[in-house]
């Protein structure tokens, strides 16, 4: 797209996007991010195009997962490697039940933009600007806090950078060594005694043990030892977006700076609005919010303007419609993609359907609802014959009580005890887990169908 530039999308309506007072501070940090490293390089984004590539084959299976809304306050590295840690659990337990690769994609290191369903919130008689997100403004109830303030993306790009030295460290260092991830997950099985997690745990150890006995070892295999680990994020602040984007000079494309992967929000996805248009001009993976909303027409217009080659890996289509309502909405999306021709990665968000007000007055998501959304999504896709490509989850590796359900039984009342996120609800490391072992038994199940049905 060599017409394309990068302020383009400055000429196309904007929306769930803040109106900064001070032009001249805005400026001002712009140039400075403009100044600074990029927080990815190319060949990572390529990389991860061509492993979601295999992913929309079949050949391997995408966990995208982390928190909703990354916060300054709670910045540290104990809560990176907390998730980080998770996710390597999740994603071992998924290979061995889908038998292929697992490409991991975090929410982080660049998610502190949120949009929102109203532009002001009221509490006690006070209405100011909703909360956006750490990079935007305040969490404080305050009118000084829900001023947008243009120096919270300096903030932010040093929270990102910090986050990925990190999980670059974590992935290469030694602390993603298999066999010290399955003893992690062992815990979990001994501490939650559910017949068949242990079983599948235990036919996992069975495995490791196989290769350590054929001469598979950390210490002579490497890649028993290191995982690939992406970032990802919302492209919604697109003067970050902007700042942080820069021409690639192997292959003189643009690249979104900010994250490996980055996804279009299913409020913010108008075929001719700024977000579509900066994303469509950038060489990263692409994420697509699709909601009950989404028509048939704008899922064509919008891969035709996202992925004009029909790269494989390119466009990763976020189902997100409820429990009991992914039957109504995700055939005929697949519909529309099949008479396109189109390559997508069809992912699995069974979060943001499934958000309700618990008893206790907390906005909650129930664990049934989420692991049904993701049985439903598995259903429909088998009944198809197309690819269930992954599963999109709002995590963190600690033990907070936000969603109701799972092994340990959160209930409403438990909601307070540990009620911690700047925005919705996220699964604890333990439902994090479980849901896990439950999408394993699906991929297992999917795999033994198309096995019998090769036989036959």
């Amino acid at each position: 797209m060599t017409d394309w530039q990068k302020s383009d999308w400055r000429k196309k309506p904007r929306i769930q996007m803040p109106e900064y007072t001070d032009e001249s501070a805005l400026n001002a940090v712009e140039g400075r991010l403009a100044s600074y490293p990029p927080l990815v390089f190319a060949g990572e984004a390529r990389k991860l195009k061509a492993e979601l590539g295999a992913v929309s084959r079949g050949e391997a299976f995408l966990l995208q997962g982390g928190d909703c809304a990354e916060s300054f306050a709670e910045f540290n590295a104990d809560t990176i490697r907390d998730t980080f840690k998770v996710m390597l659990q999740m994603a071992m337990v998924l290979t061995y039940g889908a038998k292929v690769p697992v490409v991991k994609v975090g929410r982080m290191a660049g998610q502190m933009a949120k949009p929102r369903s109203a532009p002001t919130e009221t509490m006690d008689g006070v209405e100011l600007p909703s909360y956006r997100g750490d990079i935007i403004n305040g969490f404080d109830f305050t009118a000084d806090s829900r001023i947008p303030d243009p120096e919270r993306m300096t903030q932010a790009y040093m929270q990102a950078a910090a986050t990925l030295n990190l999980l670059r460290a974590f992935s290469t260092g030694g602390f993603a060594n298999v066999h010290e991830v399955h003893k992690w997950t062992l815990g979990f099985t001994d501490q939650n005694e559910v017949k068949k997690y242990s079983d599948m745990a235990g036919r996992i150890s069975d495995t490791l043990d196989f290769m350590e006995a054929a001469g598979l070892t950390t210490e002579t295999n490497h890649e028993l030892q290191t995982v690939d680990f992406y970032t990802s994020h919302e492209a919604l602040l697109l003067e970050y977006e902007e700042a942080l984007c820069r021409l690639d000079s192997t292959s003189g494309k643009w690249l979104a700076g900010s994250g490996h992967m980055i996804w279009i929000g299913d409020r913010t996805r108008q075929p001719d609005g700024a977000h579509v248009e900066f994303c469509k001009g950038v060489q990263n993976p692409i994420g697509l919010k699709c909601g009950p909303s989404m028509t048939s027409g704008h899922l064509k217009a919008l891969m035709a303007s996202l992925n004009p080659a029909n790269e494989a890996g390119r466009l990763t289509l976020i189902a997100r419609f409820g429990a009991g309502s992914v039957g109504e909405h995700l055939p005929r999306l697949i519909k529309a993609v099949e008479e396109e021709g189109a390559n997508v990665v069809w992912t699995c968000d069974a979060m943001h359907g499934n958000t309700i007000k618990s008893s206790t007055g907390y906005k909650t998501r129930p664990f049934d609802s989420v692991l049904r959304e993701v049985k439903e999504f598995f259903a429909i896709h088998n009944a198809e014959g197309t690819v269930p490509g992954g599963v999109h989850f709002e995590m963190t590796g600690k033990d907070v009580t936000e969603c109701t359900g799972g092994v340990r039984a959160v209930t409403d009342e438990d909601l307070s005890s540990r009620y911690h996120t700047a925005c919705d609800p996220r699964l604890n490391a333990s439902q994090s887990l479980e849901l896990a072992f439950l999408v394993a038994e699906e991929l297992s199940a999917r795999r033994d169908t198309i096995a019998q049905a090769k036989a036959g």
